[in-house]
């Protein structure tokens, strides 16, 4: 049983998100976290937003955090929502698409990626694209 991601899987996400953001034609920077939210892998490609770096890991960071989409977040704290100015907890979060969970085979957290460098819903297709989940 596996408690936090591995490099080759880490690197394998990369891959498969930079392959997707190429085919886009987005130079992305893509981040992919652990089960407590530290850096294990990052690539940052030719041209890419030099200010999407930090977003990248803080949309990674923000979907280990609440094990979910970083988007979701967002409900939560919204002007007028339940819990405004969430976003500012931890650190910092980023309650935009681009972050998503990684589970290992029997459903435990063991990371997560963030994405950042295009409009929040390329970000969000190349990180399902990247765990394999259809784009929507």
């Amino acid at each position: 049983m596996s408690v936090s991601v591995t490099l080759d899987r880490a690197q394998a996400v990369i891959e498969k998100a930079r392959a997707h953001a190429v085919a886009m034609g987005v130079a992305m920077n893509i981040a992919v976290v652990d089960g407590g939210g530290h850096l294990v892998a990052f690539a940052r490609m030719d041209g890419s937003i030099l200010g999407s770096i930090e977003i990248a890991l803080t949309k990674a960071k923000t979907s280990v955090l609440f094990n979910g989409p970083s988007e979701n977040l967002w409900e939560f704290c919204k002007p007028g929502g339940p819990a405004p100015a969430t976003e500012y907890t931890n650190g910092g979060l980023i309650p935009y698409a681009g972050g998503l969970p990684l589970h290992d085979d029997s459903g435990t957290l063991i990371g997560a990626i963030g994405v950042s460098g295009g409009l929040p819903v390329q970000d969000g297709e190349v990180a399902r694209i990247a765990l394999g989940k259809e784009a929507r």
